[in-house]
């Protein structure tokens, strides 16, 4: 390995396979050599000094991890400047996708979206205050089916009960609660609410039904 005197004096393809051989001073000065110079490069694209100093960091920290990115038949200069360069392009592009992103939430986040997320929230709240109302045997089976996401032969099996115990217990609970989420205490239909439980009932049912 060269000494640490004559680095300066090193070709750009000695200092190249200097860094292969994982000698920490080569690697220092090209770092310390080019450093100011590539921060520059990278600023004129992010606007940003700090960004850009921290693009720069981790160009070098690639390249110290993985030296073989360095071609030892190619221009070092050149190569960091593509590298950071593009470095940059990259963050700018996954910077703009996540600023569209946020627009596209902001953007949906409408008054009509939030109260209706808000309505679809409290009817999840009533099924599982219902779904604890059920018998302490029937509301662990059905919570192990559909919140643990559990065959019934591995529910049985946990439970040390049959496969048709654990059916009957889903078929009560799914009974008992279209009857509390559908109807009133009066027994009289509410349709409003009905029309808007349903599609989160059938989903739940229907996720249960297929874990057979």
């Amino acid at each position: 390995m060269v000494r640490t005197s004559d680095i300066a004096q090193l070709s750009e393809a000695a200092l190249i396979r200097e860094i292969h051989a994982k000698n920490r001073q080569a690697f220092t000065y090209v770092y310390e050599r080019h450093f100011r110079e590539l921060v520059m490069a990278a600023y004129r694209y992010c606007k940003d000094a700090g960004i850009a100093q921290e693009l720069v960091q981790e160009v070098f920290i690639r390249i110290w991890e993985n030296p073989a990115l360095l071609d030892e038949n190619g221009a070092l200069r050149a190569y960091l400047y593509k590298a950071v360069i593009n470095h940059a392009l990259n963050y700018l592009k996954r910077e703009k996708n996540i600023a569209r992103h946020h627009s596209v939430i902001a953007e949906s986040l409408t008054d009509s979206y939030l109260h209706n997320l808000q309505e679809e929230q409290e009817l999840k709240l009533r099924i599982y205050q219902e779904i604890e109302k059920l018998p302490k045997q029937c509301a662990k089976v059905f919570k192990m089916s559909r919140f643990d996401g559990l065959k019934y032969r591995e529910i049985a099996a946990q439970l040390q009960i049959s496969e048709k115990t654990v059916e009957n217990h889903i078929l009560h609970a799914l009974k008992t609660l279209r009857e509390n989420l559908f109807y009133r205490q009066d027994n009289s239909r509410d349709y409003t609410a009905h029309l808007r439980m349903l599609p989160l009932f059938l989903s739940l049912a229907g996720e249960l039904l297929i874990q057979r």
